[in-house]
């Protein structure tokens, strides 16, 4: 089982945690340069795989990332579990689904909480690009890649606890009447 998802991280100031009693001048880059990362991360082993552009992430990028996982040769059944962006849930990814015999499972709507890739995302985003200020896009780019480069290295112990199958659910609330 593989969690999908897309990052699209901007080349913009990115603030930890600030405070101050003063007006502080922040440096930022100037433009808004995306670098976009597809992942499937393996929801037992953590192994990750990525498309990665400078562009856009499309039906496209998910039929690459389709491929990629199938070369795999995996033994057991595929099933990705996707969030419902309309460059991963129309008939040319679902169609090539089909054919490699890779299940895709998807999620409620504004469920993020339901997909595990999105914890590795946030991790990316604390390590790499919090509070850090990078002069332009090509250190940008590098900071993500070292980052999820090191997932299974230097961060493997951190994110094992952090990538666990728990997952907040919600009971059903009790309406009030007035």
């Amino acid at each position: 089982m593989f969690f999908v998802d897309a990052a699209h991280f901007v080349l913009a100031p990115f603030l930890g945690y600030l405070w101050s009693f003063t007006r502080l001048l922040i440096r930022a880059p100037a433009g808004r340069k995306r670098f976009n990362v597809l992942g499937a991360l393996n929801a037992l082993t953590h192994e990750l795989h990525l498309i990665a552009n400078d562009t856009y992430i499309n039906s496209q990028s998910v039929c690459e990332l389709l491929r990629e996982i199938y070369r795999l040769n995996l033994e057991l059944p595929i099933t990705l579990v996707m969030d419902n962006a309309s460059y991963q849930k129309n008939k040319l990814v679902q169609e090539l689904a089909e054919q490699l015999k890779i299940e895709l499972l998807f999620l409620p709507s504004y469920s993020p909480n339901l997909n595990l890739i999105e914890r590795l995302w946030k991790f990316v985003k604390k390590k790499a690009l919090y509070s850090k200020y990078y002069a332009d896009f090509g250190g940008f780019k590098q900071a993500i890649q070292e980052c999820l480069e090191q997932t299974h290295t230097t961060y493997k112990k951190e994110l094992d606890s952090l990538l666990v199958l728990k997952f907040q659910t919600f009971k059903p609330s009790q309406f009030m009447t007035f």
